[in-house]
């Protein structure tokens, strides 16, 4: 299913409705990044995204551009996170659920260990479905968020103590 112009306008006018600051969604070929309240992030596949002050900007790459493009920084490291925990934090803006279906149990609970590269939970945009994946191994001390909650990108959802 291929983006209409109007679906890029209807995002658009989500996004600005919005509390986040940042958004970036690719679908097949087409890549748009959007930021809003003077908020830049890192270097984006040689695309740099800025805004005015409240307006939303679009910023359409092609997809060989996402290839290397390195995850920008969360706007603010979190100051909450206790010493010798880790977060896994959330790599899209999106609706969090803890579990495939409402019927499964959760991907994991406190005190569950995980294994760098395992499903933690998922994000939904749009009816498409992403994988939150660990990038340490260790037991979930904390969990952050409920599911089915609006998450920004960069929030963290979990705390981890590595093994």
């Amino acid at each position: 299913m291929e983006l209409t112009e109007d679906d890029v306008l209807e995002i658009l006018k989500l996004f600005e409705q919005s509390k986040f600051d940042f958004l970036q969604l690719e679908h097949g070929e087409r890549k748009i990044t959007v930021s809003k309240g003077g908020y830049v992030p890192t270097e984006i596949g040689g695309t740099r995204a800025t805004s005015s002050s409240s307006s939303a900007t679009a910023v359409a790459t092609a997809a060989q551009a996402a290839a290397s493009a390195p995850l920008p920084e969360a706007k603010s490291a979190p100051s909450s996170i206790p010493a010798g925990l880790v977060a896994v934090t959330a790599p899209m803006v999106g609706k969090f659920y803890s579990a495939p279906a409402p019927s499964d149990p959760p991907y994991v609970e406190v005190g569950s260990k995980v294994a760098v590269g395992a499903t933690v939970g998922l994000i939904e945009v749009m009816k498409v479905f992403a994988s939150i994946k660990a990038e340490t191994a260790g037991v979930v001390e904390r969990i952050l968020v409920s599911s089915g909650e609006f998450v920004e990108f960069g929030q963290p959802l979990f705390l981890l103590r590595p093994n």
